[in-house]
C-alpha cells in the first residue's frame, strides 16, 4: 500500500512557535482526521504541505514525489480548501471557474455546474456576497471539479450547518471510493468525521501525539471516575488530564493500566473530543 502524503521530520520555526520533527504518513485509499486544538499547528503543517510556507527542515512527500522539486504536477491533482477562500471578491461563480480553468488539465465545467446546483449556489453572484457556508461551499465546488486525486482541507466545516456538513461527509466517502484517491481533513470539531476517519493524527504545540489508525487510539484509552481519596499519588500520575470536581475525579487512562486501580472506579470507552481535551491539558504526548 503505498502513502499518497508522508511527512519525515519537518520543522518550522517562529519568534514564538515551533513545528518540531512532524511525521505522518496518509495512505492511498483512506481519510485522515488531522486533529488538534486551536494554535496546534494544523494550519501551519497544511501550508507547508502546499508549499504556501517554506520548512525549515524536513522532507514532504505527495504521490511519492518532492512536494517541492514536483510541484506543479503535484498540484494539478491537489484539491486544496482552506478556512477562507483566496478568491477575489469581485468575481462571479462564473468567473471563478474562468480563473480556475486554464490550471487544471482535467477540470470539468458540467460537474463544477452540478456542485454549485447540489450545493444551492448561484453561479451569478460575487464572492463578496456569499455567506461564510457558501463560500466554503464554492471551495468544495471548486475541489472536486478537476479530478483531484488527494484532497486537503482545512477546518472546512466550521462555516456549515448541520446539514451541509452531513452532505460533506457523503461527499467524502464516495471520493474515497476509488482506492487511489484520500483525504487528509484538519479540524479540532471530531464529531463530523468521527464515524468515516480511517486514520487519525493528533497534533499539539507543533508536535505529534499520535498517528495511526482511529480505532487502535480509541481502544487505547478509557475514560475513569471516582470518589475522592480513593487514588494514592502515584495512580493520579498514571490518569491524563485528572481532574477533581465535587465529590469526585474524572479523567483518560492507558487501558493496559486501569486494572491496577481500585475497583469502585467506573471506566467508559473513550472518544476523540475527551482524548483532546485530556492531552491538550496534561501537554504531553501519547
Amino acid at each position: 500500500m503505498n502513502n499518497i502524503l508522508e511527512l519525515n521530520g519537518v520543522n518550522k520555526n517562529f519568534s514564538s512557535f515551533s513545528v518540531k520533527n512532524m511525521s505522518f504518513a496518509l495512505p492511498q485509499g483512506f481519510i485522515m482526521e488531522f486533529i488538534g486544538p486551536n494554535g496546534a499547528g494544523k494550519t501551519t503543517t497544511i501550508k507547508m504541505i502546499l508549499n504556501m510556507l517554506r520548512k525549515d527542515g524536513g522532507a514532504i512527500k505527495i504521490f511519492e514525489k518532492d512536494h517541492i522539486l514536483c510541484e506543479q504536477e503535484i498540484k494539478e491533482k491537489i484539491g486544496v480548501v482552506m478556512d477562507w477562500p483566496f478568491y477575489v471578491d469581485e468575481w462571479t461563480l462564473i468567473d471563478l471557474e474562468k480563473s480556475l480553468m486554464p490550471f487544471y488539465a482535467r477540470w470539468e465545467s458540467e460537474k463544477y455546474k452540478a456542485l454549485l446546483a447540489d450545493f444551492h449556489l448561484d453561479r451569478k453572484k460575487k464572492i463578496k456576497e456569499l455567506s461564510r457556508g457558501m463560500k466554503i461551499k464554492t471551495m468544495l465546488a471548486a475541489a472536486l471539479s478537476h479530478e483531484a486525486d488527494l484532497l486537503i482541507l482545512d477546518e472546512p466545516t466550521s462555516g456549515l450547518d448541520a446539514v451541509a456538513r452531513s452532505e460533506l461527509m457523503e461527499l467524502l466517502s464516495g471520493f474515497i471510493e476509488d482506492e487511489n484517491k484520500g483525504v487528509l481533513f484538519s479540524t479540532h470539531i471530531t464529531t463530523d468525521l468521527e464515524k468515516i476517519a480511517d486514520y487519525i493524527t493528533f497534533i499539539n504545540e507543533g508536535k505529534v501525539l499520535y498517528s495511526g489508525t482511529k480505532d487502535d487510539l480509541l481502544e487505547r484509552y478509557l475514560i475513569v471516575k471516582g470518589g475522592l481519596g480513593v487514588l494514592s499519588a502515584g495512580q493520579k500520575k498514571q490518569i491524563i488530564g485528572y481532574r477533581e470536581h465535587g465529590v469526585g475525579f474524572d479523567g483518560l487512562i492507558e487501558k493496559a493500566l486501569w486494572k491496577s486501580l481500585p475497583k469502585t472506579i467506573i471506566t467508559e470507552p473513550s472518544n476523540l473530543d475527551e482524548i483532546i481535551v485530556r492531552f491538550t491539558k496534561k501537554g504531553e504526548s501519547a
